[in-house]
């Protein structure tokens, strides 16, 4: 009886090492973050060199005004303007209780330096029972230059990289590359008007006088007090807004009252301060005035008592600054784990590896061909061969990763299976495979027979493929004590962190190379017979049941039409495959007919088989609004906790099998659910099926690199980052902390 094992074909071989080449070409290759309003997402702009960047949310262009032309002594402005969308807004250098303020960093010339963002006055912006400080419509943050006498180029160019936080209900942190040149020698007045505008929208700086911020003796609120202001503006109530963040309560209720030309307030103590300043820039403003903002002026007033001590600080997670400086060159705080917990945790995790549903139709073909070495140094070879295969394939899968998060990719643990490609390539494969168990044909029928031949002379080399297909199928997937493991990793010098990833290989192909080194496991073992050809037919199911699962992936990339041409191509290649088994003329007629067919079923569907293959937008969510699960969104959760809730998050993937399971069996629960409403627990849903660059850097903050990740949140306390596999007994007795 002649018994063909599919992962020990010649065209399992290419197979492989087709996928993984379509995974490395999917994460080296550029990729353009676009966003929109349903799903907020990192924004880079696709070239350098442009003036001009647009979003769904903000219009963002640089311009300058020189009116006298570059030269040293003559005015010279740049500045960053903002057009926003209705309802968005961006934020003032104090952005109040939540929000970023627009960070500008400039490359210029030798000779040329940049001043500080001539900040206009802001307004503030309530939301629920917080306020922020920010801008709407349209603003312009003017910043000067200083031309020295050495600089006599015959142009100015001046390059931008800018940051910004836009807000409506949910926020998208943002940026651009801004390029702009300007000739020596001719005056730029063009914007003029524009840049007038912003000054006059500006505060003016005036000496403080007598005025100062006195703290009170109930530690509670301040007494600020400023003179000399003008007579038009004696009796009316002013907009306050403190440069300082941190001190004062934003949305607070401030009291004012005049005394001749003295304005007064007592102002509300933040119940977080985080400052103690000695001085304190404030901006005074008459309200606006049919949607104008009225003249301002700045003060330094100094501060007068002693500042209560500060309460301790929240621990709350800042995902949204970390989300917006995700590429910042200040380092992550590592997690409190050791790097020798962690190579014990992922040597556990590698090993627990092997229970995950995705990986066990590998592993029990893989056994049955283990079965079928014959002789002890043979079965050593081929154990030694198979750990090599998923050790090294750990390595290069994680070796990938740290070059491109070094790159400046973010990128996590099961990168390759947020590709739309990738998963199609993995469904192609399974189905060949699955083709081939069930006895469609043999590979013998699709190669020459001097190829087919090698398949059995060769059985180190079949097993470190082995190796290699069983990694890419694993990698996905994240199991208990893997998840702590690999966020360590990702922040580690590349030793180390190459350690880690080659412990999770080394844990996942320990069974495996045990049975191949103890000649009692083996012989343990059942032997060999015809039981095997009805387990191999038996072995097809899973094989078919693992391609509706990356078909069910795909879907949630793409959508039904991208599902509905990946299952097309499969029925086409099944067509292909069922016409090389035929002999003699038929089968000449048939591969020629089924081949016609395959290209004019591709060239009809050529614009779905594109949206089939391409990456599309980063950050495209697959989770859909539910009344219990909202999608996560940067600022979200501290947006909830600020409302005084507690927040659930589930930070998944439709890829990763123990997300779907642990969705399945625990987060639908009716007693967990129950739990969560009677203690009014906001849920929240960051999904990671494509790459989200706003979702990437949060994991990273919790000190994760993969999903599944479940963490409560509860102002006040330390974020509870729980189990990968969670059970409704640990859910529950986490709810009844809260």
């Amino acid at each position: 009886m002649r018994f063909f094992i599919p992962l020990n074909s010649l065209l399992t071989r290419l197979l492989c090492a087709s996928a993984l080449a379509a995974s490395a070409s999917f994460v080296a290759a550029p990729v353009v973050a676009q966003s929109t309003q349903a799903t907020p997402a990192l924004f880079s702009t696709s070239g350098k060199g442009l003036a001009v960047v647009s979003t769904g949310e903000v219009q963002a262009e640089l311009m300058a005004y020189a009116p006298q032309g570059i030269a040293a002594g003559q005015p010279v402005w740049v500045g960053l303007q903002i057009k926003h969308q209705p309802e968005w807004h961006t934020y003032w250098k104090n952005s109040g209780d939540s929000g970023l303020p627009t960070e500008l960093t400039w490359k210029l010339p030798t000779g040329v330096t940049a001043g500080e963002i001539a900040w206009p006055t802001p307004k503030k912006i309530p939301i629920g029972n917080l306020a922020n400080y920010g801008y709407d419509n349209t603003v312009l943050l003017p910043v000067p230059l200083t031309v020295a006498p050495s600089f006599n180029a015959s142009q100015l160019t001046v390059q931008l990289s800018a940051s910004w936080l836009v807000c409506k209900r949910e926020c998208i942190p943002q940026e651009g590359e801004f390029t702009l040149t300007l000739p020596a020698r001719s005056s730029s007045a063009a914007n003029a008007r524009l840049f007038e505008a912003a000054w006059a929208a500006s505060p003016r700086t005036l000496a403080a006088g007598t005025g100062q911020v006195e703290v009170t003796d109930e530690a509670k609120t301040i007494r600020v007090s400023v003179p000399g202001l003008p007579a038009a503006w004696q009796g009316k109530a002013l907009d306050f807004f403190p440069e300082t963040g941190g001190v004062t309560e934003p949305a607070g209720t401030i009291a004012q009252a005049w005394q001749g030309a003295r304005w007064t307030a007592q102002v509300p103590l933040s119940t977080h301060r985080s400052e103690s300043p000695q001085r304190m820039p404030v901006v005074l403003a008459l309200p606006e005035s049919n949607g104008q903002t009225s003249q301002a002026w700045r003060f330094e007033l100094p501060v007068k008592g002693h500042w209560p001590a500060m309460a301790a600080p929240t621990a709350v997670p800042a995902a949204l600054e970390s989300a917006l400086k995700a590429n910042a060159a200040a380092p992550t705080p590592a997690p409190a784990l050791t790097w020798l917990a962690a190579l014990m945790g992922a040597l556990l995790g590698g090993l627990i590896l092997n229970l995950m549903p995705c990986v066990f139709p590998v592993l029990a073909i893989k056994i049955i061909g283990f079965m079928q070495v014959k002789g002890q140094a043979s079965r050593t070879a081929s154990g030694v061969a198979y750990t090599a295969g998923v050790v090294l394939s750990f390595l290069a899968l994680g070796g990938l990763l740290l070059g491109l998060r070094a790159a400046g990719e973010q990128l996590g643990w099961g990168f390759q299976l947020q590709s739309p490609a990738v998963v199609a390539g993995l469904a192609a494969l399974f189905t060949l495979l699955g083709l081939n168990l069930a006895g469609l044909f043999e590979f013998g029928q699709l190669l020459p027979s001097r190829l087919a031949s090698l398949q059995s002379k060769n059985t180190s080399v079949n097993s470190f493929l082995s190796g290699v297909l069983a990694t890419a199928v694993a990698s996905p997937c994240t199991a208990p004590f893997m998840g702590a493991s690999l966020g360590l990793a990702v922040g580690l010098p590349a030793v180390q962190a190459l350690a880690i990833f080659g412990a999770i290989g080394v844990g996942m192909a320990l069974p495996y190379l045990v049975a191949s080194l103890i000649p009692a496991v083996a012989r343990a073992m059942p032997r060999p017979g015809s039981w095997m050809v009805t387990f191999k037919t038996f072995m097809a199911f899973p094989m078919f049941g693992t391609v509706a699962w990356l078909v069910w992936i795909l879907g949630q990339q793409s959508g039904i039409d991208g599902a509905g041409a990946l299952l097309g191509l499969l029925v086409l290649m099944a067509l292909v495959i069922w016409t090389f088994t035929l002999t003699g003329k038929v089968r000449v007629a048939a591969v020629c007919l089924s081949v016609l067919v395959a290209a004019l079923a591709l060239s009809a569907a050529g614009p779905s088989v594109v949206k089939l293959m391409a990456f599309g937008p980063a950050g495209t969510s697959a989770v859909s609004a539910t009344e219990r699960w909202q999608p996560w969104a940067p600022g979200r959760v501290e947006q909830l906790t600020g409302e005084g809730r507690s927040v659930f998050v589930d930070f998944t993937a439709a890829w990763c099998v123990t997300c779907q399971y642990n969705k399945k069996t625990t987060l639908s629960n009716r007693d967990v659910l129950a739990d969560m409403d009677a203690k009014n627990v906001a849920l929240l849903r960051a999904d990671w099926t494509r790459r989200d660059p706003a979702v990437t850097p949060a994991l990273k903050e919790l000190g994760r690199s993969g999903v599944p990740v479940y963490v409560i949140y509860k102002t006040g306390r330390t974020p509870v980052v729980m189990s990968e596999i969670l059970s409704v007994e640990d859910v529950r007795r986490e709810l009844a902390r809260l």
